[in-house]
Order: C-alpha cells, then sequence, then structure tokens
C-alpha cells in the first residue's frame, strides 16, 4: 500500500497520509505556526464555439453562467473538508474564481486562487473549486452541448508553509 516515488533518483518519499502500518490518516499539523498560504489552480472547459458566445452573450437558458459557476466554485472550496478525506478543514480568508474565454477555439478557462492564514496548504481547495466551477459550467450548458469537456486541472502555484514556493513550469 505504500507508494514510492523517486524524489531524486536515490530517495523514496513516503507518502504522509499513511501511518506506520500503513493506515489511512489525517496528518497530524497540531505543531505547526499558522502562516499565510495561498494556491492557484487552472483548468479548461472546452465546447463548441457557439456553445461560448452563447454564454459570454448570456443566452444560456439556465441563467448566468459565469455567476453561478463562480458562486459553486467558492462554495466548493469551503467544503473541500467534507468530500476529500484526508483535508484538514481551514479557515478560508479569500477565494476568487476567474474566467478567460476563447471563443474561436471554444474554450474556457477557470482559475481559482485560494488564501488561508492556517497550519496547512490550500491547494486542494483551489483544486476543488476549479473542478466545481468547471462541471457547474457544464452542467449549464449540456442541453445545448452534450460533447463539453474538462481538461488539465492542475495547481499552477502555491505559496507559504514549510515547503515554501512552488510554480509549475508549463
Amino acid at each position: 500500500m505504500l507508494a514510492s516515488s523517486a524524489t531524486d533518483g536515490n530517495e523514496i518519499m513516503k507518502l504522509t497520509h499513511l501511518d506506520e502500518k500503513n493506515r489511512p490518516r489525517m496528518v497530524d499539523v497540531t505543531g505547526k505556526e499558522p502562516s499565510l498560504r495561498e494556491a492557484v489552480a487552472v483548468g479548461s472547459v472546452l465546447m463548441k464555439p457557439d456553445t461560448v458566445r452563447a454564454i459570454e452573450s448570456g443566452g444560456v437558458a439556465k441563467g448566468n453562467v459565469y455567476a453561478t459557476a463562480q458562486i459553486a466554485g467558492i462554495m466548493a472550496a469551503k467544503k473541500t473538508s467534507s468530500i476529500i478525506p484526508m483535508c484538514h478543514p481551514l479557515g478560508l480568508t479569500g477565494i476568487d474564481i476567474d474566467f478567460v474565454s476563447d471563443p474561436d477555439k471554444g474554450e474556457i478557462t477557470v482559475t481559482g486562487r485560494v488564501k488561508t492564514l492556517d497550519r496547512t496548504g490550500v491547494e486542494m481547495e483551489a483544486m476543488t473549486a476549479v473542478s466545481v466551477a468547471a462541471l457547474t459550467i457544464y452542467d449549464m450548458c449540456k442541453s445545448a452541448d452534450r460533447e463539453i469537456v474538462l481538461s488539465g486541472i492542475r495547481l499552477l502555484e502555491k505559496r507559504g508553509g514549510k515547503s515554501g514556493t512552488f510554480v509549475r513550469k508549463e
């Protein structure tokens, strides 16, 4: 059950969500000092160009797609610890969800930025926010476009904590 991954060719990484008997556990962060932590995640919603144009013009029967997806993403970030078993409940201090559309390509890029002043990071909250915002776009547009694809949900960057800053090299 212990998965390993080479980190530098020689070192083996131990998964922190397994105890010494390989049983699942939530990591104890009691001894950590709260610090400012931030994470940014991104994902794409791929669809027909006409579907993006309908969203942009307000022509989707279910209503304002971006506003609804924004609220859904914010709510999802706040509930991450309820749906991801080993995530700690966190006091989130900021959540922003942004959308950039490219109607010609039939693509909407969803970006989620989450902040906290806590003992552990907010990477999962940022990725959950992006995932649920993207799913909400799908839900609101599925009657017009059944071929929508959610793609490339990933962490772009994180700041704070013992491990410091991570910025994905794209």
